[in-house]
Formats: C-alpha cells, structure tokens, sequence
C-alpha cells in the first residue's frame, strides 16, 4: 500500500509560474454501472440486468491477476463516502489538478471500457452512452479535461461510425483502444476505425490492458500480477510492430498514435530489429513501403508512466488516475 509523504497544500505561487502539466493518463470510472443508465438506450439497460456484458474472456467475473490494492489504486485515491477512486469530480480537481497545476487532463476510461464486450450491440451503445457521461460528468465541467472517444473496436464499422458522431467536438481529444484485442491491431478488419480517426484529425489513443479472448502472453497464462505488468511493454511492442509492418501508416499516413502506459525503453531496439527484417524480407508486404524506425520516429508517440517523470517525446505529460496521486 502507498501512503501519502508529502502535504497536497503546495506552494501559493500563481499557476502562471509553474510548470504547467499535460497529464495524458487520467482515468475516470463511474461509481457504479448505475451512473449510466441516464445515458443508455432502456433496452439495453434492462439487458444489462438481465444478463450482463459478456467478456471475450467468458468466465472472467473480476480482474484476471488481483492487485494488491482495489483497481491498483493508492489508499489516498478514494474520495470520501466511500466512493470509487476516479469517480470523483470535485475530488479529483482538488488533489490533483489543482495542486498540481494540471491544464490539460486527457481521460482515459479503461474500467469498464465495453469496446472487447461480446454482444456486438451492447458494446457499441455502451460506448455511446459513456462518452455522453464523459461530457455532462467531466469535460463540461472543468475546461481543463477531454475526453477520449470510447469506441466498440471489435466492431470497427460501428466504431468508426461513433468516431464520426463525436468529429469536430472540442470535449475529445483521441480516440481510445485497448493495447490487447481479438487480433493485431495491424489487421485490416481495424483499417475503418483509423480512416474515420484520420478524417476527424483524432490520434488514437492504446492504452494497455484490455483482453481479446487469448493468453496475455505468447505462450500461455502466466501466474503473477507482476507478470502481466511487465507484459505490457511486450504487447505494445507487438501492437507497434503489426501496425507499421502491416502498413497502416502508408495507408493512413496523417494518423497518429499514442501508446499509453506501456514504456518507451524497448523502443530503440524494436526500432533496429524491424529495420534489420524488413531490409531482407520487405517484399513480402509491399505495403509497407518505408523504413519502420522512420515511420516509428513520425508517427508513434508515447506517454510516461508517472506524474513525477516530466519528460516525454515531444510534449510534457504524465500518467495518474483521475485522483489523489496515483502511478
């Protein structure tokens, strides 16, 4: 458990001459499914009740590697009444925005994030309804936040018809995937989500996680947290490596991506590694057609995993929860 060192009451200076801080990792979450029931069709509420949102992952009740804290939060992440860490607006502003001077907080919704639910309808007005909750719960509220658009990624046709509904809305800043999903994020059965992320001029957001109905690893279920941690900068390696190789930069080549909360340490020798095979082997996917370290050094950008860690490729961010300092 983490306890908090030091006091949030920081310095009276004004926010003008401090760093100013672009958190790209701010995760809200609703206090419970209950918090969108305004937003969602009543058909689909009452299935809900009926009968759940079925995983890919079919006997999945709860997280696959328990954490040592609920939902990997720190203690002094929870508002007070005992609400959900993240699902606190009013909270969130006073332990982390403020005393943080935050001016930009990018929301990352991963949990729940209905984008890998089974029932293809259900996943895609789940979607809908979350990013009206992010908008009349948060970015409405607080001029400082946006929101990612939650998309049903299993469905790209659905999803990108929800990318347009949301174009040209300031209340969005990317559009949010999951980093493990049914299969590589390179496959064309993806393709229509980046045409519609390109058209509305929206980055895609990865973040890690997610579960696509396979192993987390290519070998099999491991048997720790710590091991699925670890795996994340591996599965992000491989969500890089099909989406270059695979060629949707040369296809889609104002697209940009943001890999979220997964490391950038192994990308220097991704980088090389790619080169070196596609120097040799390249004519087997015409469609890639340049260099995969050029298309990486242009196209794919990454955030830092904590707030205290300033520096990132090309712009200031950090990574928290949506609460009291978290990482």
């Amino acid at each position: 458990m983490n306890e908090l060192a030091v006091p949030l009451v920081r310095s009276s200076r004004d926010a003008m001459t401090r760093i100013a801080i672009a958190d790209c990792d701010v995760h809200p979450t609703p206090n419970s499914i209950a918090d969108l029931q305004p937003y969602l069709d009543p058909r689909w509420w009452r299935h809900l009740q009926t009968f759940g949102a079925m995983r890919r992952h079919g006997c999945l009740t709860g997280s696959a590697y328990p954490k040592g804290s609920p939902g990997a939060n720190r203690r002094d992440a929870a508002p007070p009444g005992g609400r959900k860490p993240g699902s606190s607006l009013d909270f969130m502003q006073t332990h982390h925005l403020d005393p943080n001077n935050v001016q930009l907080g990018i929301l990352n919704m991963i949990s729940p994030h209905p984008g890998g639910v089974q029932n293809p309808g259900l996943s895609a007005a789940m979607c809908a309804a979350i990013n009206d909750w992010q908008v009349a719960e948060w970015t409405s509220r607080d001029s400082r936040l946006r929101a990612s658009v939650m998309v049903p990624y299993e469905q790209p046709m659905d999803a990108a018809a929800e990318i347009d509904r949301r174009a040209g809305d300031p209340n969005f800043a990317q559009v949010l995937l999951l980093s493990r999903t049914s299969e590589p994020l390179g496959g064309r059965r993806y393709w229509p989500i980046y045409e519609a992320a390109a058209r509305a001029n929206l980055p895609i957001g990865v973040h890690a996680f997610g579960y696509g109905g396979a192993p987390l690893t290519s070998s099999g279920w491991p048997s720790f947290y710590i091991e699925e941690m670890i795996g994340h900068a591996s599965c992000c390696q491989s969500v890089t490596t099909s989406m270059i190789i695979e060629g949707v930069f040369d296809k889609f080549p104002t697209l940009r991506v943001i890999l979220v909360e997964s490391g950038f340490a192994w990308v220097p020798s991704l980088g090389w590694r790619m080169d070196k095979n596609w120097k040799t082997i390249k004519a087997e996917n015409p469609a890639a057609t340049r260099l995969p370290s050029e298309v990486l050094r242009q196209s794919i950008w990454f955030t830092t995993h904590r707030w205290r860690n300033r520096r990132r490729r090309r712009i200031c961010s950090t990574s928290s929860n949506g609460s009291a300092g978290t990482g």
